[in-house]
């Protein structure tokens, strides 16, 4: 076995990255081993321990100083009102999966409503302070300030979701695209042709990709695009019930929705009693996350899932490899990652 005068590939001491290349981990990974964290497994940390002792790697000590300075807390902030935090399950089963994967660390988990203005400035003040080791910041639209901040303050930050495609920060998201896809080709195989489309708040990048999914499976199916049967919603149960009513009154023959979430759906649905249509036979409905208001819809709701506690685990995930990653954050720039998670259309009798 090599001696700790052992030089690494670069000629120099051996580096990090040569460490994560013969344990054939990541570099997050053995940080967090050299760190002493207990979130990796028995065989990776033999396999990083042997690595550091084969290369003779030496930890920046420097850097160990500044993990020992860290706060053990980390935030999650959602740019939202609380009562919406509160009324849409989305944000709960992300939580949920946070605190899932943060049961085995002893980090600890502050949750930030940042909706308007003046929590936003309390927010910004209150990161500047370095009370956090990182962030996870949920629903954030294309106009909000507080990434762009968080990154000046080169504070380790994953996102539920890209602003753009142009993201710098690394993200957690569901294939967005791809479900919007399939519940629109489900909807063309039941022989539904008049299909319209709720969609959520427009500045969120996510509800884009649902548009663009819609569009695509109708005309790939060699059908138009009928602009007047898309209405755009807010994510919420009132925003559902106006689009819905909307669309009825555009085209009182359409045959189908798709709504862009669940909550929508519901006041889809309460929107098409009123009109005294019967779902699925008069106009068939579909919702997009799987939440409890699918199942528990009369007629259960046919939608689709994502899967939001796995992206809540996997945006922890992430962070924490931010958070053990000591290279300044331009330096990390190069190797933003964009995590997109698989989803699936859930058939149930409402269409």
């Amino acid at each position: 076995m090599a001696s700790h005068g052992t030089r690494g590939r670069s000629g120099g001491r051996p580096t990090l990255e040569e460490v994560a290349a013969r344990a054939g981990v990541g570099r997050g990974t053995v940080s967090r081993v050299i760190n002493g964290s207990p979130r990796v497994s028995d065989a990776t940390r033999a396999a990083v321990e042997a690595a550091v002792a084969e290369l003779g790697y030496v930890p920046n000590t420097a850097a160990r100083a500044l993990a020992a300075n860290r706060t053990n807390a980390i935030a999650l902030v959602v740019p939202e009102p609380e009562t919406r935090f509160f009324a849409e399950p989305y944000f709960s089963d992300i939580l949920r999966g946070v605190g899932a994967e943060l049961a085995d660390t002893e980090m600890q988990l502050l949750l930030i409503f940042a909706g308007s203005d003046r929590e936003r400035q309390r927010l910004a003040q209150y990161l500047a302070a370095h009370r956090v080791d990182g962030v996870l910041l949920v629903s954030v639209h294309a106009d909000d300030p507080l990434p762009d901040l968080i990154a000046q303050l080169e504070i380790p930050a994953v996102i539920s979701g890209p602003r753009s495609a142009a993201e710098t920060l690394p993200s957690v998201d569901s294939d967005n695209y791809g479900g919007a896809r399939s519940a629109v080709e489900h909807l063309l195989a039941r022989g539904c042709r008049r299909i319209g489309h709720i969609t959520g708040r427009l500045d969120v990048y996510g509800a884009q990709r649902r548009v663009d999914g819609y569009r695509d499976a109708l005309l790939d199916a060699g059908h138009g695009v009928d602009e007047l049967l898309i209405v755009q919603g807010d994510f919420t149960e009132e925003g559902g019930q106006r689009a819905m009513r909307e669309l009825l009154a555009r085209d009182p023959a359409l045959d189908a929705v798709f709504a862009g979430s669940d909550v929508m759906a519901a006041g889809a649905r309460q929107a098409l009693r009123e009109a005294g249509r019967r779902i699925p036979d008069d106009v068939a409905l579909v919702g997009y996350d799987d939440s409890a208001i699918a199942r528990h819809m009369d007629p259960p709701l046919t939608s689709v899932r994502q899967p939001i506690e796995e992206m809540g685990r996997r945006m922890l995930d992430l962070l924490l490899t931010e958070i053990a990653d000591d290279r300044p954050a331009v330096s990390r720039g190069l190797e933003r990652r964009q995590v997109v998670l698989a989803t699936e259309l859930m058939v149930r009798a409402s269409a």
